[in-house]
């Protein structure tokens, strides 16, 4: 019994940390119908930013979220007007967004490769707290706490912007049919970039607790956080953001239930629950399909 408590506890504060992870992807999906292949890239480079800002500034690695929002607005606006609106001139923008930000995300990898070396770099756990929360008589570390809580203010704050401004409104609008947006009279380019900003920025963030959650982070996690993020997001629903928190939960759960009871086919997990709910539920848990333009 112990050891299922543990695996619950422990799997909703994995879940609700890989909902922040998967969030930005479906954020951009939704608003733009581009797949953004260079995702676990941009976490990973929050991971570095706190690594840095540990290593060099001596500060708390915490202090890394602040330097991921400066770092998706300095690159997400160039990279949006560089890219995004020739995309979505083509005839099959979606396709075209599957090569271009593959090669992008090749281009970060190298660039990260070359900047850091391809060796691990871990933070010190305690720097999040050096103490252990418990629940029910199972405890963690305080740096999954941490890790969890921001995710749990993101995702909120993700969730009040879209359902409580203008400019939300405005991004569900563009989300549910971009043609009718368009023709409401609603600044598509404008809520197209600031989607794309945000997604990058959420990444960035969540990057910040990889180094905690993960172990440590390289160069050579991108695509595998990516795979991941999308398993996550088709379980929720693709498209819908806020749907990602149940594919986050799912994919946590699931892990940490199979790392406690089958450890050695805990890789799998995100794999067979994206084969198991496509062939279930093609539209996600959630039961909405992705809009038509």
């Amino acid at each position: 019994m112990a050891l299922l408590e543990y695996a619950i506890i422990g799997g909703i504060l994995y879940g609700i940390f890989f909902s922040l992870v998967g969030v930005g992807l479906n954020l951009i999906f939704g608003v733009l119908r581009m797949i953004n292949l260079a995702h676990g890239q941009f976490i990973v480079l929050g991971g570095f930013g706190a690594w840095i800002v540990y290593q060099y500034l001596k500060l708390n690695p915490a202090f890394g979220i602040v330097l991921s929002i400066i770092g998706a607005i300095i690159i997400g606006y160039p990279l949006y007007w560089a890219v995004v609106p020739r995309l979505q001139k083509s005839a099959d923008p979606e396709m075209l967004s599957f090569i271009l930000f593959f090669g992008l995300a090749q281009m970060i990898d190298a660039a990260m490769i070359l900047g850091f070396g391809v060796s691990q770099r871990s933070v010190p756990t305690e720097t999040l707290g050096a103490g252990n929360i418990g629940l029910l008589g199972q405890t963690f570390p305080d740096s999954w706490w941490v890790a969890a809580a921001v995710a749990v203010l993101a995702i909120l704050g993700l969730y009040l912007f879209l359902t409580r401004t203008r400019l939300g409104f405005a991004t569900r609008a563009v989300t549910a049919n971009r043609a009718e947006a368009l023709a409401s009279g609603i600044e598509v380019d404008r809520i197209s970039l600031l989607s794309f900003v945000i997604g990058l920025a959420l990444a960035g963030v969540a990057g910040v607790f990889i180094p905690f959650l993960l172990g440590s982070v390289s160069p050579s996690l991108g695509d595998g956080l990516t795979t991941t993020s999308f398993a996550i997001i088709i379980i929720g629903s693709l498209g819908r953001p806020i749907g990602t928190v149940v594919g986050g939960l799912v994919f946590g759960l699931g892990t940490m239930l199979m790392e406690t009871y089958l450890p050695s086919w805990s890789d799998l997990v995100p794999y067979a629950l994206l084969v198991i709910i496509v062939l279930v539920r093609p539209s996600g848990l959630l039961g909405r399909a992705v809009r038509q333009t």
